[in-house]
């Protein structure tokens, strides 16, 4: 019966926590939508100028980076936290490293924390890497012979040793983490916060500080809660993975279950899809509306067999020169690069019709990608209107890969650096 109490011995208590940030009022792209939103605002009514899923969040100038968040960790835990860009992670985390203080709630912890918020954390750039090693013993309330008795294998993990007594402003960003890393690893920390910052480092390193992590949670006992967008790393680490999504938990369980939740959330695997969420007029022109997609045969495939689907739409007002645009995201949501088709033609206000497009996916390796969908009319010199967009539009897997030579394109940050080849307009009908 001890050892069972031993083995869930609750390390952090986290109970109804919320953290609010004052923000300034949120400026609109006209002065007509800036009075609607005041005028509503004074009327208690719903602000129309609101992005769909925002107005529970963003109130005037209050913003909930986190509500009613609770849960429990157990000593030994290795815990995955996974979300969408501004779910809430980073502010989790600096919560519980006690960089800032709660709005409401409690936070209960027992034992030593050491933390990996973002590089150089901890660090003074003016000090060397040996008296910053001092400094976070101290910090961590270690006795200098204590610190001493750890130096040599913090240095040899860190594979710092050239540069060890250099100015820490000096190092690159990997070595910033290589240090921080062996610092962290090796002080008599009891719980360890880890926030995406492996990220910086080669995947050499990456893969020694996962061994590490690992070797740490297992034999000593460590506590271990890690941020990252790579869900192999957290299905290889963790063995409990919680999902934030607009500041709140939505899942804590297995790492399989998680993932597949978030994915879920995103996108899922489907023959058919149908779209019917309102334009956002403030990103595209409402001209035309995407309504549906079918995938043709299956979304599982090899890489030279390519993708096959029907675009149906709907032309609310005349169009001239009609094109599809893909950009493709790997299953960590990491752009990875764009496709637009050959042109679809005309349509005429009220036209219902549906397209079959065909995209070589011989350049992608093996995985599940989630394709982004917008319906564009070229402007000239690289300009496009965009009539609809649909961000999550559909899913598909490679399951087997054939390599080939691609192009990169340096210019398009927001749609990724590969260009794929053209999609192929196969058929057009008329509804």
């Amino acid at each position: 019966m001890e050892n069972v109490m031993e083995e869930k011995e609750v390390v952090i208590r986290v109970r109804k926590l919320a953290k609010e940030y004052r923000l300034g009022v949120i400026g609109r792209d006209t002065l007509q939508h800036e009075i609607q939103s005041r005028w509503a605002k004074r009327r208690g009514k719903e602000d129309p100028n609101a992005r769909i899923g925002q107005s529970h969040r963003v109130d005037g100038e209050r913003f909930m980076a986190l509500q009613d968040i609770s849960f429990d960790i157990y000593k030994g835990e290795r815990i995955g936290v996974i979300g969408a860009n501004g779910a809430g992670k980073s502010t989790l985390f600096k919560l519980l490293a006690r960089v800032t203080a709660p709005t409401e709630g409690a936070i209960g912890i027992k034992g030593r924390i050491s933390s990996m918020l973002e590089v150089g954390t901890g660090f003074h750039g003016e000090l060397t890497g040996r008296e910053n090693i001092f400094l976070n013993g101290a910090i961590l309330g270690m006795k200098r012979q204590e610190v001493e008795a750890k130096m040599e294998d913090i240095i040899s993990f860190s594979e710092c040793e050239t540069f060890i007594d250099t100015p820490v402003k000096r190092y690159s960003s990997g070595m910033y983490v290589k240090l921080a890393f062996a610092v962290a690893a090796h002080l008599n920390s009891e719980i360890l916060l880890m926030d995406e910052v492996l990220a910086v480092g080669d995947m050499r390193f990456q893969k020694k500080c996962l061994n590490k992590m690992a070797e740490l949670s297992e034999d000593e006992q460590k506590t271990i809660l890690y941020v990252s967008h790579n869900m192999e790393t957290i299905r290889s680490l963790c063995n409990r993975c919680m999902v934030l999504d607009q500041g709140r938990l939505v899942y804590d369980g297995t790492p399989e279950e998680a993932i597949a939740k978030y994915l879920g959330e995103v996108v899922q695997m489907k023959l058919h899809y149908t779209y019917n969420t309102p334009a956002d007029l403030r990103k595209v022109t409402g001209k035309l509306q995407i309504e549906t997609l079918d995938i043709e045969g299956k979304n599982t495939f090899a890489a030279s067999e390519g993708l096959q689907f029907w675009v149906g739409f709907q032309a609310k007002e005349k169009i001239e020169d009609l094109h599809i645009r893909l950009t493709l995201y790997d299953q960590e949501q990491q752009v990875i690069g764009s496709s637009i088709s050959n042109s679809l033609g005309g349509y005429q206000k009220d036209t219902h019709a549906r397209a079959l497009l065909r995209f070589d996916t011989l350049m992608l390796p093996k995985g599940m990608y989630m394709a982004e969908m917008a319906a564009v009319e070229p402007l000239g010199e690289g300009r496009q209107f965009r009539h609809d967009w649909v961000e999550h539009a559909f899913a598909f897997e490679i399951t087997e890969e054939t390599f080939r030579q691609y192009q990169i394109n340096w210019n398009a940050r927001k749609w990724g650096n590969t260009i794929f080849p053209d999609i192929e307009v196969a058929d057009r009908q008329q509804l």
